[in-house]
């Protein structure tokens, strides 16, 4: 296997130079494991950690290394190996950091693709979908739209919800299929490409191991049932891991997630919502809400039928989520920096009355 094997790109090589790595080792991210990273050369797989002034110089959690990071790290045995640079980021999937106000979480790195799975039978939300093609789009991550389950089914109804989902989301593909008979399958491989790395994401229970699995022709992944009490998916993968697949695809598979809170900073919810955000610019008023104002262009075409509603009502919610998101992020920077003031201050005081 070489470096060009999993995923290695030709203007790594620059990056290389500039920096003066050639004498370090490079690999790829391939698991992390509380800050024990798994990282995959050309010579095998070996345990690692960060320097000290890595962690030291970390701003946020997003300065750590994640999976599909690639890095110039020093091996000493294979269980002993130490990371000194991440190198920069092709792309990166974020959402908002659960319970941690202004913070972003890191789903994975240097992504091509990201299948968007969600099951037939009891998990397909257009909304959340709309919520992951955000994050696809911030990210500039090609979504594939992966329909599972449909042996659950009928033929009707997946041709059913097919079309509520081009209804709203235009020029995505979307491919049904069943992972017990594995129907449709054929269709996934043809846009597997070699070299290229895929992210799925999904909720826990829609089938996200068990297409891994079925993909790879291994069990590498456990697999669990639905709920009978609560119809949630328990979570199953507790980690991201890296997997390249026998056709040279590279697949990561990623716990699933029951809250996906944008952390939108690069213009995602505009390319999502392009046709909410194109009659915007017909509005009366400059900072129209779109919600009750007069000579609103969005909400007349709302009311003609021309915007679906379901899909106008879940712009505003993700819009309100990013304001909230991106105020939350303004004021941690601001405590973060007040913070970075009082210990340089605290230093000086502490130097000048040792001097005296």
């Amino acid at each position: 296997m070489t470096l060009q094997d999993l995923g290695y790109k030709k203007h790594f090589d620059q990056f290389i130079i500039d920096n003066k790595l050639d004498k370090f080792d490079i690999g790829r991210i391939i698991a992390e494991h509380k800050e024990r990273y798994i990282v995959k050369t050309s010579e095998g797989e070996f345990e690692a950690e960060i320097t000290g002034n890595l962690r030291f110089t970390a701003q946020s959690r997003s300065d750590f290394p994640a999976v599909g990071d690639w890095v110039a790290f020093t091996i000493f045995d294979t269980d002993c190996s130490i990371i000194h640079k991440i190198f920069p980021r092709d792309s990166i999937i974020t959402r908002r950091a659960v319970g941690q106000s202004g913070e972003i979480q890191i789903i994975a790195t240097n992504i091509d693709y990201a299948f968007l799975v969600q099951a037939a039978d009891r998990d397909f939300n257009v909304n959340r979908l709309e919520r992951y093609l955000t994050i696809c789009n911030s990210s500039q991550v090609e979504p594939i739209i992966i329909l599972t389950k449909t042996d659950l089914i009928d033929d009707i109804s997946v041709s059913e919800i097919i079309e509520r989902i081009k209804t709203r989301i235009k020029d995505i593909p979307v491919i049904a299929i069943s992972n017990q008979t594995q129907v449709g399958y054929d269709l996934i491989k043809n846009q597997i490409e070699k070299a290229k790395t895929y992210c799925m994401l999904g909720s826990s229970g829609v089938g996200k191991s068990t297409l891994l699995n079925n993909l790879s022709g291994r069990d590498l992944m456990k697999t669990g049932a639905i709920s009978e009490s609560t119809n949630k998916g328990r979570h199953v993968t507790s980690h991201r891991e890296l997997i390249i697949l026998d056709n040279g695809g590279i697949l990561i598979d990623n716990p699933g997630m029951r809250e996906v809170g944008i952390a939108d900073s690069a213009k995602g919810l505009e390319i999502t919502f392009d046709s909410i955000v194109s009659l915007s610019k017909n509005c009366r008023f400059k900072d129209c809400t779109h919600t009750t104002e007069k000579g609103c262009a969005v909400l007349e075409a709302v009311e003609e039928g021309a915007i679906d509603r379901d899909s106008y009502e879940n712009y505003l919610k993700l819009e309100k989520e990013k304001e909230f998101f991106e105020s939350s992020a303004a004021e941690r920077r601001k405590k973060d920096k007040d913070f970075g003031k009082f210990i340089k201050n605290y230093k000086k005081d502490v130097k000048k009355n040792g001097n005296r």
